[in-house]
């Protein structure tokens, strides 16, 4: 079951996982009022899973691929860590589910504090667009994920500050509603 929390302010190794002591555990609720959509799915038949293919019709994900990350399997590698790292929102939704190892996704609250979503194995995950997230791998420093998307893919990521973006604003205006 996927576990997520608050982060510490430090700055050191980005893949380590940030606690604040004591720990601030987020629930799925909390993640669900921010836009954050979680699964659980069985990985190790991701070809053949009914799950994943009614999802994939539900929610119209057409386009599909297979990313690693590690340095021995992507090109560019320290490059890439770097820039998923950085502090960004996607004018679309963000679908992510790892086949293979584990790693963080963190997001923004609605106060700006960063919340750690750690990722692993059969966790599948929905940002919404608009949301400012990073992702970094953890101190196991590898893996498979499968990326989906609506239509063609668009990889473009717009560091923040992108806050006039009408994804931003979108996104703004679900986060008050939300409060309400």
């Amino acid at each position: 079951m996927v576990e997520a929390w608050y982060m510490d302010e430090s700055q050191e190794d980005q893949r380590a996982p940030h606690r604040q002591r004591p720990n601030r555990a987020v629930s799925l609720e909390q993640l669900r009022r921010l836009g954050v959509v979680y699964r659980r799915l069985d990985a190790d038949n991701y070809e053949t899973d009914p799950c994943l293919k009614e999802i994939r019709r539900a929610e119209n994900y057409s386009w599909m691929d297979i990313v690693t990350i590690h340095k021995d399997k992507l090109p560019n590698y320290e490059e890439k860590i770097k820039t998923f790292y950085e502090e960004h929102l996607h004018l679309d939704d963000e679908i992510r589910y790892i086949l293979e190892g584990s790693g963080y996704f963190d997001v923004r609250d609605k106060d700006d504090k960063w919340i750690r979503i750690s990722m692993e194995k059969g966790d599948m995950i929905t940002l919404p667009a608009g949301i400012y997230h990073r992702f970094t791998l953890d101190e196991n420093n590898y893996v498979k994920a499968m990326r989906l998307f609506v239509g063609e893919p668009v990889w473009t990521a717009y560091n923040r500050p992108a806050d006039d973006f009408p994804a931003r604003k979108q996104y703004m205006k679900l986060l008050a509603e939300e409060a309400h």
